[in-house]
């Protein structure tokens, strides 16, 4: 609900597209100036823990986010500086998260753990888009962002309630000499910085789509937040269809496959630079959310298999440097170049950035040969 809800609290605010861009780049620089760090402290510390103490914050930001916009004095510097610590928080729960999956389950059906996982986070995410629609629609961003709020610190309960074994760290060692470590390990495989760097530009041309464009595009010629909040939920199903699908489906080439899923997400930008019908709309965003949800399984269970568990949560920090680094350029950058160049000129944009990064990293052979181990 609370991208959606966001994204509303802030066109009804100030109109501007440029303004929303602001805002979620906002959240997304601290998470993209803190992941490094948010990674190294994970392989230090208790894991669950750590996401513990993320979600605190973000749920006390979402709340006081949400309270300010039900009250009627919400300021746009607010909520860009509550957005901030949400981003911050951001950066210590998903190297955190990424790590304590291999805990779980043995190697072989690794991948299936982390099919199941992102079928449950999927499947609420239907709701989640829905419901915010519905919410907002009918009532205001303040409530949808509120929720938001709560469902953190109900989080709380269920991730403190977790046993991670303890993994022995040897001496004791600096910072800086941890992310050294993370870093050799993270350059010295071509496969995996290749396809970061790919990452870095379709994450900055779709986040704008998703997070900007598309809400404005939406209330321009759809009505609002409630066929937007269908586009969410459909894509949201093409997710978890296809997680239901890779729960069985093991490619012996994951990576060739994963990269050749990625291709499908330009339909989504094109759809929406015409704009098409709403209903075909609708469907380029469940044909993108199925066709990522391949690559999103696949690439999960590769880094999970090929790095050592030790360093594994500061290799994930690298991965999310690497590709979040662009997206704050890109939502800051979206609004004023559609605005100079028009809407469907940069929707267009977006759409090459999808394809070109993505025929450029199946040139490396790595990617395309890599075999599963297990």
């Amino acid at each position: 609900m609370a991208p959606l809800g966001l994204a509303f609290a802030v066109l009804d605010l100030t109109g501007s597209k440029a303004d929303l861009g602001y805002v979620l780049a906002a959240r997304q620089l601290p998470t993209v100036v803190f992941v490094l760090f948010g990674g190294v402290w994970a392989d230090r510390l208790p894991r669950h823990l750590v996401m513990v103490g993320s979600n605190l914050l973000s749920g006390a930001a979402q709340l006081a986010a949400g309270t300010l916009l039900l009250a009627g004095h919400a300021q746009l510097w607010e909520l860009a500086a509550l957005a901030a610590v949400n981003g911050a928080s951001s950066a210590f729960f998903f190297p955190a998260s990424t790590g304590v999956i291999p805990h779980t389950v043995p190697e072989p059906i690794l991948q299936q753990a982390n099919a199941l996982l992102r079928l449950s986070i999927n499947a609420t995410n239907i709701v989640g888009a829905s419901l915010g629609g519905i919410l907002v629609a009918a009532t205001s961003p303040g409530v949808a962002i509120v929720v938001d709020g709560v469902s953190f610190v109900a989080a709380v309960a269920f991730v403190g309630a977790m046993r991670i074994p303890h993994i022995p760290r040897g001496s004791a060692t600096s910072v800086v000499h941890d992310l050294r470590a993370g870093w050799g390990e993270f350059r010295s495989r071509t496969w995996l910085w290749a396809i970061v760097l790919q990452f870095g530009v379709v994450n900055a041309a779709l986040v704008g789509t998703s997070s900007v464009l598309g809400p404005a595009v939406s209330k321009a010629h759809f009505g609002g937040a409630a066929w937007w909040g269908a586009t969410l939920t459909a894509q949201s199903v093409g997710l978890v269809l296809c997680g239901a699908m890779m729960m069985r489906w093991k490619p012996r080439r994951y990576l060739r496959v994963a990269t050749l899923a990625i291709f499908p997400l330009a339909l989504l930008p094109l759809a929406l630079s015409r704009p098409m019908a709403a209903p075909l709309v609708v469907a380029a965003a469940f044909v993108g959310g199925f066709f990522v949800e391949i690559f999103g399984v696949l690439w999960d269970t590769a880094y999970q298999l090929e790095i050592p568990r030790d360093r594994l949560s500061r290799v994930a920090a690298y991965d999310a440097l690497g590709s979040w680094v662009l997206m704050p350029i890109g939502l800051v950058a979206v609004g004023p170049v559609a605005e100079a160049a028009g809407t469907r000129a940069t929707l267009l944009g977006a759409a090459a950035l999808v394809v070109v990064p993505t025929a450029l990293v199946l040139l490396s052979r790595e990617v395309r040969t890599l075999e599963r181990p297990v």
